[in-house]
């Protein structure tokens, strides 16, 4: 099991830069040169949704300092509004700009082709649910560890 849980840890951290790759393409393809893949991937988890800084960091996306220096370079370069709480003015909410959601729908258009490649290449999707439901498994484990300590 050593072994293999060795691979697996490995192929996780592989496939996370491998992607990061796949969106750095993607953006190249679509001429945006301001921004960089783990900023594009930032603003596809925020979505079209307004949501609070923090939130991103609580969810487990980012480290604060990160997430942090991201965001005030996408407000810059006009990807992401943000505003104060009126109620709590260390609270800061923020949104996608339709320069942001742009690169959104590129990144969702691109997953969809991914999917349908995946697909083509003969993964099924009972193949995938096990493969995620394994790599949930994995980081409850992970988290305990971090909660809780070694058993």
């Amino acid at each position: 099991m050593k072994k293999e849980y060795l691979e697996l840890t490995r192929l996780i951290e592989r496939l996370h830069r491998r992607f990061l790759d796949v969106l750095r393409a993607e953006l190249n393809r679509m001429g945006i040169k301001d921004i960089n893949a783990v900023q594009a991937l930032l603003l596809a988890n925020i979505g079209e949704e307004e949501i609070v800084i923090r939130d991103l960091v609580e969810r487990g996306y980012y480290q604060g300092s990160n997430v942090s220096y991201n965001i005030k370079k996408l407000v810059e370069m006009g990807y992401l509004e943000q505003e104060r709480s009126t109620h709590d003015r260390r609270s800061v909410r923020i949104n996608l700009t339709e320069k942001a959601m742009t690169v959104v729908t590129s990144i969702r258009e691109l997953e969809e082709r991914n999917a349908l490649a995946l697909g083509e290449h003969g993964v099924s999707v009972e193949e995938i649910d096990s493969v995620c439901n394994m790599l949930r498994r994995l980081e409850r484990t992970w988290t305990d560890y971090v909660h809780y300590g070694a058993r």
